[in-house]
């Protein structure tokens, strides 16, 4: 029997600061950079602690990992790949995280079935599959909820209008940005 190809990534702070994790190569699968996470994470330094966090299109659980690492409350990862949720759940045992759970399956159908609200939230879908607007569709989130929305360059998905951009970046390949929800009027 062969075994899955794996690949490493690092946590860049927090708790399991420069633990590396092994994920599994899958076509598609893409942790955030470390650079991407750090300024990510300078965004967040004071949202994080405390917080419950719904990494949804998980992969590596890169963004949900650091998040737990840097003192969330509670951690969900939706992740459809079974190696990949099979290895987040590896990875999760070896860092002692038991406020963590990984949902195996399909992160639409989860957000259709779930609508219980988050803090914050990760959508960071598989690029050129037409996932992320379904998703922004089907988040339930309560004002004051923080949203981290990462997509490829050139989608320009239709963000509800109550949602506040709060920082955003642009790279040649893709984009990455945080809002704030705020009160529907």
């Amino acid at each position: 029997m062969s075994k899955t190809p794996t690949q490493q990534l690092r946590i860049i702070g927090g708790e399991w600061r420069s633990r590396r994790l092994r994920f599994p190569a899958i076509d598609g699968l893409r942790p955030t950079m470390d650079r991407v996470r750090e300024t990510l994470f300078n965004w967040l330094q004071f949202d994080i602690e405390g917080a419950r966090v719904l990494d949804a299109f998980a992969g590596s659980g890169a963004l949900g990992l650091e998040a737990l690492s840097r003192g969330a409350k509670e951690v969900v990862f939706l992740e459809k790949n079974p190696k990949a949720a099979l290895q987040l759940k590896d990875n999760l045992k070896t860092l002692q995280a038991p406020n963590a759970q990984v949902w195996a399956g399909d992160a639409l159908q989860w957000l259709s079935d779930n609508p219980e609200p988050y803090d914050l939230v990760f959508l960071d879908p598989p690029f050129g599959q037409q996932l992320l607007q379904p998703a922004l569709q089907q988040l339930t989130l309560l004002p004051g909820a923080l949203v981290y929305v990462e997509h490829e360059q050139g989608l320009q998905p239709d963000i509800p209008a109550h949602w506040q951009l709060r920082k955003r970046k642009d790279t040649k390949e893709f984009c990455f940005a945080l809002y704030q929800v705020e009160s529907e009027a």
